[in-house]
């Protein structure tokens, strides 16, 4: 399905969500280190569940590693700053949801690399800075999920 990118996250509960979005929708969480909190951390257990085991996450050192081993087609790399709406996109299988870390968003040399394909923006309304990242994610995986017309769900 769609794999889902968390560059540096820094907030163990948001990530703890983030493994029961994948464990819902059957994508993968990919966290690129380093990490703000330990894997073991109770805020994380706790905000995860009993969904631990039927996620898939890994967990790479770096960016770089996270390429080599994914080896993605397209990576789209979502920003407050992008003027492409993430709604305008034709999502397929396969792809790399890349969302940057807790509060700053992804770096300019992430949005630069040569792996991101597209920059892509949430709407909100005027003044406000950001999403939280778990919301964000979802918003995006259940329309990426809804385009392929939620296959693989009950």
């Amino acid at each position: 399905m769609f794999r889902l990118m968390f560059h540096e996250p820094r907030i163990p509960q948001n990530t703890g969500n983030a493994i029961r979005l994948v464990a819902g929708t059957g994508c993968e969480l990919h966290l690129i280190e380093p990490l703000g909190f330990d894997l073991s951390e109770p805020k994380l257990r706790r905000a995860g569940l009993d969904y631990h085991d039927l996620a898939s996450v890994t967990v790479h050192p770096n960016l770089e590693a996270a390429w080599d081993a994914l080896a993605p087609e397209r990576v789209h790399a979502f920003t407050a700053h992008a003027t492409t709406s993430y709604a305008s996109v034709s999502y397929r299988p396969g792809d790399v949801l890349l969302f940057g870390p807790e509060p700053t968003g992804l770096a300019p040399e992430v949005l630069a690399d040569e792996h991101v394909t597209d920059r892509l923006r949430i709407p909100m309304l005027a003044g406000r800075r950001s999403m939280n990242i778990t919301n964000a994610a979802s918003v995006v995986v259940y329309e990426a999920w809804r385009q392929c017309d939620f296959e693989g769900s009950v």
